[in-house]
């Protein structure tokens, strides 16, 4: 069953690549209406009742994902339904379009447009932002996304096959909705904000781990990600985007600002320069080599498991 596993995270990858997320019945969607729903019932302002919270739900998905993955016990159903599921759970097109869509209104000009199609991508103050700001989001948001929407779904689909995949993606989501620091959710969103750094930890760090191997300047991406990766808040993102700094030679960090007025100091990540317009597009090309990378090696290691 490892070999039609591995089948199925090529084909779901395939997918996404070239489909991106489903248009209509999106199973992720449908998963934050009831997370949404359940917070209305259960919320209050403490750690317990967060952690319950995300638990039931996690938990649940997994549950779920537990009985599809046992009921297809044919390899064509297993492979079937892990390709499916993964083309779920991953975000790799989706990421890419929106960094598309900035990119191009840059290149047109559309400095106030770019602003509000970068809030598709970012959960900062975009409106003050210059170009060259805009494309350090970017950037940013495509390093820190390719580690959670693509590499770290994949590395738990190898581990665990779709309860894996289920599992990883239902935390991230969770910490999407309530994993901010705000008055609401310091503490109700507590637990999902720590689960989802633990699963992405493995992740983060073959993210990497691939950028470095991949990119331009291998020691330049070890470099910063030993060096200044820990100055970040989190401790994932900031390897990611150091890794993804020194292989492209950027600097990434420096002030950031949040609606309500919020302000973070983020570290320098990288010993190059800030990023400009056109350094979008080669941290597209690093992204889509670190995804490409990231199933082949997640193929590859259930491949091996099979044999065993």
């Amino acid at each position: 069953m490892s070999r039609a596993t591995a089948v199925g995270l090529l084909v779901g990858y395939a997918a996404d690549r070239l489909l991106g997320d489903p248009r209509r019945w999106h199973p992720v969607a449908g998963f934050g209406r009831v997370a949404g729903a359940l917070e209305q019932v259960v919320y209050a302002d403490s750690r317990p009742r967060g952690t319950a919270y995300a638990a039931l739900l996690v938990g649940g998905s997994t549950a779920l994902a537990l009985a599809a993955d046992r009921a297809a016990r044919r390899p064509v159903a297993r492979a079937a339904v892990t390709a499916v599921t993964t083309w779920a759970v991953l975000g790799g097109r989706s990421l890419d379009r929106e960094a598309v869509a900035v990119q191009a209104l840059l290149a047109s000009g559309d400095l106030a447009a770019a602003r509000r199609r970068l809030t598709h991508l970012v959960g900062r103050d975009t409106t003050t932002l210059d170009a060259d700001g805009v494309a350090r989001a970017v950037v940013e948001s495509v390093a820190e996304n390719t580690s959670d929407a693509v590499v770290t779904p994949l590395v738990w689909g190898a581990v665990a096959g779709v309860p894996g995949l289920v599992a990883h993606r239902a935390a991230n989501t969770l910490d999407a909705m309530v994993g901010h620091h705000s008055a609401r959710y310091e503490r109700f969103g507590w637990a999902s904000a720590r689960l989802d750094d633990l699963l992405g930890l493995p992740g983060a760090r073959l993210s990497a781990l691939l950028a470095g191997a991949l990119g331009s300047d291998p020691s330049g991406a070890l470099r910063a990600w030993r060096r200044d990766a820990r100055r970040h808040p989190s401790p994932n993102a900031g390897v990611v985007e150091a890794a993804f700094a020194g292989a492209l030679g950027l600097r990434l960090g420096g002030t950031t600002v949040y609606p309500g007025g919020r302000v973070e100091q983020r570290p320098a990540l990288g010993d190059g320069r800030p990023p400009a317009p056109a350094d979008i597009v080669r941290t597209r090309r690093l992204a889509a080599r670190v995804g490409l990378g990231a199933v082949l090696l997640a193929a590859g290691v259930r491949q091996v498991t099979s044999r065993a």
